[in-house]
């Protein structure tokens, strides 16, 4: 059957499910008596497993399984939650994360779990998780696991429902037995052959063992296939045998309630790594409707579909899943009609027609409003990110012998799908440096008064057109001596220039390539390597980093980011006779200043801005503009701000604010230093974009 228009969907049905386990049982090492949260990962665990085996991914289905079973062990309170426990199943989630990763990458979900399996159906089998966690697992060898595969046909409600269906349809159901003789050299071969045969007179529904099993050999001489056909007994006995090592063929008639339901059971093949009960590569025609049905409805079982409430169901049928690149595809085109609309808004001004201006501030509002829409199809929120961490912080933590608790705040903040797939790295590195370096054992907490445990708090929040993630812990905050000393031995600094340093210049130091504080090398920290990419990649999205820190207190470092990378708001100024836009997110104000009022310091122009010395950049000498006009004796200032520091932009005349499609200026032109890339004006005119905060030193 044909299931590949369905994939895409399985494949984010499950990353949702998995994520929700991994939530849950995070939530359930704090809450070890709750049950609610063992149900709901058990009802994960089940939509996932139903899924699986509709799409055919056995090894998935299977290992979901044996997690299930463990979770149900849990909800009947037949064995507590501990951290051993949790680590098993962890192992389990991981291996099912990427068994989900395999298959979105076009495999078919294939992994080696027999150590987490085991691990597993010992804990069913009652032993403690803490043994079977730390105890040596020996594993058995494929002969060992070839005994075991079960060699009966067990099918589920879906299955049990297809058989039913099929007699109204003029279908009759066989079990078969074939039988290989005892000297069949390739066994694979011979099952080949025998399903080429039975599938060109009917639909093979089930096999016993799998067909993955099959073609691995992993039978004995025996193997057992349920087939719907319009053929009769002898006739399909006939073509069979004609197979050559075929020993014998047995053929019955069969019943849907000739099987026991699995679903009822929960009874599955005893093989380690292989679920023997729902193989359904092969379904009836006519039941492809109702598979599409079942996979886009997460396949939920009559106990899970009455916990769901028909304003949920409601909910669900208002939403629909697009491709990222069919967006990308709409904002190129909108790009395009925003290139035009100012072109149209030029020529509108140009005429000074009434009616022409009328229609064009009209169409300026609706594309307005339909840019707004169309950002906010691409905007995501920060979860999809965020969602990692607590994982890894339990691990790391774990790990470093560190007692940490995190705390998520505003993981609904949106972003920009395009920089949300880029700072997920960044923080990463971030929350490491914290738990390594930031946040003390619990020894030396208690020491010096603090609780064991530390925090570490992760949060995000819009602030204008920005979206600012701050990463903050409680721990032993940033050594400025110590910091700066390194700075001094790395030659970054002088002994001169380090006494006139503020806090805040210090820190930025550790975001220097190749700066580590770090007293020795371990497999989290200490070579210098991580919080450079860090800044460089937040600066390569037009944002900013910030860090603050006090001593015993803890630091936090705080992300600037902005909303979105494709259209922004610009105020455009001209040099001479070339135009150029400065990002608005970075202005702070313009200003007018007389040529008289310029002030000299350290060899650099500087003016007096309420108070605070802002030091000038001519953009005529950065770009190396050809001077053709005299700037007479005013001077035209665009004020600019990366963090605390500032700068004053001098330009021959301000032209307006526009908002304009940020164009790439291509492989030829990368790295040109003050340019972040080019737009098209209304007029046709190109204006190069300046990256403001390679003017900031």
């Amino acid at each position: 059957m044909e299931m590949s228009q369905y994939l895409e969907v399985f494949i984010e049905e499950s990353k949702e499910h998995l994520q929700t386990v991994n939530d849950s049982l995070l939530k359930l090492e704090k809450s070890p008596e709750d049950l609610t949260i063992v149900s709901e990962i058990f009802r994960a665990a089940h939509t996932l497993k139903g899924m699986s085996a509709t799409m055919n991914y056995q090894d998935l289905a299977n290992l979901t399984h044996k997690m299930e079973n463990v979770l149900d062990l849990i909800r009947n309170s037949k064995i507590q939650v501990d951290s051993d426990l949790l680590d098993i199943i962890f192992d389990a989630v991981d291996d099912l994360e990427a068994m989900v990763g395999d298959i979105a990458t076009g495999g078919q979900g294939a992994r080696d779990v027999q150590q987490v399996v085991v691990k597993l159906e010992r804990i069913e089998e009652g032993e403690a998780p803490a043994k079977v966690q730390h105890e040596q697992i020996a594993l058995k060898s494929k002969e060992e696991t070839t005994s075991e595969i079960s060699n009966e046909l067990n099918l589920d409600e879906f299955q049990r429902t297809v058989l039913m269906e099929s007699a109204e349809q003029g279908f009759t159901n066989y079990e078969i037995t074939v039988s290989l003789t005892k000297d069949c050299m390739l066994k694979g071969a011979r099952v080949y052959m025998v399903f080429e045969v039975l599938e060109q007179i009917g639909e093979v529904a089930q096999s016993a063992p799998t067909v993955d099993q099959l073609e691995e050999e992993n039978f004995d001489l025996q193997f057992k296939v349920l087939l719907l056909s319009t053929h009769d007994e002898e006739d399909i006995q006939a073509r069979i045998l004609k197979v050559s090592e075929v020993d014998s063929v047995v053929i019955k008639k069969v019943t849907a309630d000739d099987y026991v339901s699995t679903t009822e059971t929960g009874s599955l093949a005893t093989s380690p790594y292989k679920d023997d009960s729902k193989d359904e590569s092969k379904q009836q025609p006519d039941d492809k409707e109702r598979i599409a049905v079942a996979v886009k409805e997460k396949i939920e079982s009559p106990e899970e579909s009455k916990t769901q409430e028909s304003p949920q169901k409601a909910a669900q049928s208002k939403t629909i899943r697009v491709n990222i690149d069919r967006l990308d595809v709409l904002m190129n085109l909108f790009e395009e009609l925003v290139i035009d609309r100012g072109r149209l808004e030029q020529i509108s001004t140009d005429l000074n027609h009434s009616e022409l201006q009328e229609t064009v501030e009209r169409m300026s509002r609706i594309s307005g409003d339909l840019q707004s829409i169309i950002l906010n199809m691409r905007m995501v929120p920060v979860e999809q990110v965020f969602n990692r961490f607590p994982r890894m912080v339990r691990q790391l933590a774990r790990d470093l012998n560190k007692k940490v608790n995190l705390v998520v705040e505003g993981a609904e903040t949106e972003l920009d799908r395009t920089v949300i797939d880029e700072i997920g790295d960044p923080l990463v590195h971030l929350i490491r440096n914290s738990l390594d370096h930031g946040i003390e054992t619990p020894e030396s907490r208690v020491a010096k008064g603090k609780p064991e445990e530390g925090n570490l708090k992760l949060q995000a929040y819009h602030s204008g057109n920005h979206v600012f993630i701050e990463i903050s812990d409680d721990g032993g905050g940033i050594n400025r001596d110590k910091v700066l000393q390194k700075a001094i031995n790395n030659g970054l600094v002088t002994n001169e220039q380090a006494s006139g340093l503020s806090d805040q210049q210090v820190f930025d130091y550790i975001m220097s390539s190749g700066f580590s504080t770090a007293d020795e090398i371990s497999d989290v920290s200490g070579r210098g390597v991580g919080l450079d990419v860090v800044k460089n990649t937040i600066e390569s999205l037009g944002g900013s980093i910030t860090i603050d820190s006090v001593p015993d207190k803890g630091s936090t470092f705080s992300i600037q980011l902005p909303l979105t990378l494709s259209i922004i708001s610009v105020m455009l100024v001209e040099v001479q006779q070339e135009k150029y836009a400065v990002p608005l997110s970075s202005i702070i104000e313009t200003a007018i200043v007389k040529k008289e009022d310029i002030m000299h310091a350290h060899n650099k122009q500087v003016i007096d801005f309420r108070g605070n010395v802002v030091p000038l950049v001519s953009l005529e000498d950065v770009f190396e503009v050809p001077r053709e006009v005299d700037k007479g004796d005013y001077y035209s200032i665009v004020i600019i701000r990366k963090g605390d520091k500032m700068a004053g932009l001098v330009v021959d005349s301000f032209i307006g604010q526009q908002e304009v499609v940020l164009k790439s200026l291509g492989n030829y032109l990368q790295n040109v230093f003050a340019i972040s890339g080019a737009t098209i004006l209304g007029d046709g005119q190109v204006a190069l974009i300046i990256d403001s905060n390679a003017l900031i030193k």
